[in-house]
């Protein structure tokens, strides 16, 4: 457990230094084509979307959480986890879907 914590805090600590870096701008524009193709199956991403799947949140939801950080959810989204499909998005397109995610607040 103590060896997940430590490569998760590096990891996190790379992911942070990728998306504040001054020559790294995520394009939230960009982020917002890849949620409405790999997203919107599951999550509400955009105002105009009728429906989703019920028991996720919708974007406005998870981008308005008091804790909310464009970089933790960009390296969240690079993370595999059970919950989610497996998407193979690179850095960029996770720092740019977090993006369009953080304009929503």
């Amino acid at each position: 457990m103590r060896a997940y914590v430590k490569s998760f805090s590096v990891l996190l600590a790379l992911a942070a230094s990728v998306c504040g870096s001054a020559a790294f701008a995520a394009d939230a524009n960009h982020g917002a084509d890849l949620a409405k193709r790999w997203c919107a199956g599951c999550h509400v991403v955009t105002s105009d979307q009728k429906q989703a799947s019920a028991d996720v949140p919708a974007f406005t939801t998870i981008a308005r959480k008091p804790d909310f950080s464009a970089e933790k959810l960009a390296f969240f989204l690079l993370d595999p986890h059970p919950k989610m499909p497996n998407f193979p998005l690179s850095r960029s397109e996770a720092a740019d879907i977090a993006a369009y995610i953080g304009s929503l607040r």
